[in-house]
């Protein structure tokens, strides 16, 4: 496990400490993953198409990409702690109108502020581990934590599901409510300010330009940046294709949804623990090269067994699964490597790394879905692009500086 957390962190052990900071990470993929089985009962009772149902998960992605705009400056400004506690609050109240929305349009709308304040945790957990841990315990660190929060979309299908299957997709909101409420209380019971006086940033509107500006045109980050990104897209696109892909195309129940999606998330949960074991003899930098190895073959695979049809269901499940289980090595080695270009301006360069990172899966979601699908072709033509994408950026942006 990583040092100790500095003294300003002093009264949470490190592994409460990764416990809680995964839960709250965890809260925005639970807010996706556990609607996901739904989609077709929440078409169905708002009158509207599958492809309806599924722009909720656009909005939701479009909310969160442009919602840690703000935090990112504000968490650098603020602190991270009344950054998290004002992000929770709004998750928890537009939850509520989640759960009460008589029409497609006013479910959009919850969603999107939902998203907005769930981005309030995903930008604030990068900088709080970053002004704890340094360089490889930061990855360390982060592979712990991204190791609590997948439980959340290991868990949440097969509870969506059920709650689809079995009651009213509206009952998934309010447990929604519930959640980030708790997970509120303990936030303002345990977690202490982390971000040290003489390192918070002023909030004026020209200095957080100039921030993003210099991470925008950092040539080294933004090869982190993006190949980030575009590996999370790839799951936003299984995320958009996937509902229609399992349940309508191969004819897969509702509550079984969740079953097969958890098979990501497990071998998630193991590459994230073997990151966490080698990252510190190995090297964060090795461990990413070897995810953007991993990422284009799946996705290649994946393409083929589309097109030609081989092996049915399976064919399909199991290059997304090798996909989708090598993003958090991805994910958290190319966070990694930005965070040591901005050790000062930790949020800033955080929140706009997730602004591309959801910005781009939002796109990557509509795109999936422009179109009524007639087979698995188009999500699998998505996932390979995210993939292939990914590598490059790193390759030509970020691989050679980092090579020497």
């Amino acid at each position: 496990m990583p040092h100790a957390p500095a003294p300003q962190a002093a009264a949470l052990s490190p592994r409460f400490l990764f416990i809680l900071l995964g839960a709250l990470a965890g809260l925005t993929p639970l807010a996706v993953d556990m609607y996901l089985p739904a989609i077709p009962a929440i078409a169905r009772d708002l009158a509207t198409s599958i492809d309806g149902a599924q722009l909720t998960i656009s909005a939701f992605l479009g909310g969160f990409a442009i919602g840690q705009l703000f935090y990112g400056p504000l968490a650098d400004s603020f602190g991270r702690k009344p950054v998290i506690l004002a992000g929770l609050m709004m998750f928890a109240i537009a939850s509520v109108g989640c759960a009460m929305a008589d029409s497609l349009p006013e479910l959009l709308a919850w969603r999107m502020l939902q998203a907005a304040g769930g981005a309030a945790g995903s930008v604030v957990v990068n900088a709080l581990l970053r002004d704890l841990f340094e360089k490889d315990a930061f990855s360390r660190a982060m592979s712990f934590v991204i190791l609590v929060m997948t439980l959340a979309p290991l868990v949440a299908p097969v509870v969506g599901g059920y709650i689809s299957a079995h009651s009213d997709w509206r009952v998934i909101f309010w447990l929604l409510v519930v959640i980030s409420l708790l997970i509120c209380v303990v936030m303002q019971w345990k977690i202490q300010e982390t971000l040290k006086p003489e390192h918070k940033q002023p909030l004026k509107i020209g200095q957080v330009l100039r921030n993003y500006w210099g991470v925008l045109t950092h040539r080294g980050a933004m090869g982190y940046v993006l190949c980030g990104a575009l590996s999370s897209s790839g799951m936003f696109a299984f995320l958009s294709g996937s509902p229609y892909v399992y349940i309508e195309y191969f004819k897969v129940p509702a509550e079984h949804y969740g079953w097969l999606f958890g098979l990501n998330i497990l071998l998630m949960m193991v590459v994230t623990f073997v990151n966490s074991r080698l990252v510190k003899g190995v090297g964060a930098e090795r461990m990413l090269q070897y995810g953007l190895l991993v990422l284009p073959c799946a996705g290649a695979l994946l393409i083929y067994n589309a097109w030609s049809q081989t092996g049915g269901l399976w064919g399909i499940v199991i290059p997304v699964v090798l996909f989708v289980g090598h993003i958090s090595l991805v994910g958290a080695n190319a966070m990694t490597g930005l965070m040591g270009h901005f050790p000062q301006s930790a949020g800033t360069a955080s929140a706009l790394a997730g602004t591309l990172r959801f910005g781009i899966g939002a796109l990557v979601g509509i795109l999936v879905n422009l179109n009524p699908p007639a087979s698995p072709l188009p999500m699998a033509i998505a996932i390979a692009s995210c993939g292939a994408g990914s590598a490059l950026s790193y390759w030509l942006l970020a691989g050679k500086r980092s090579a020497s």
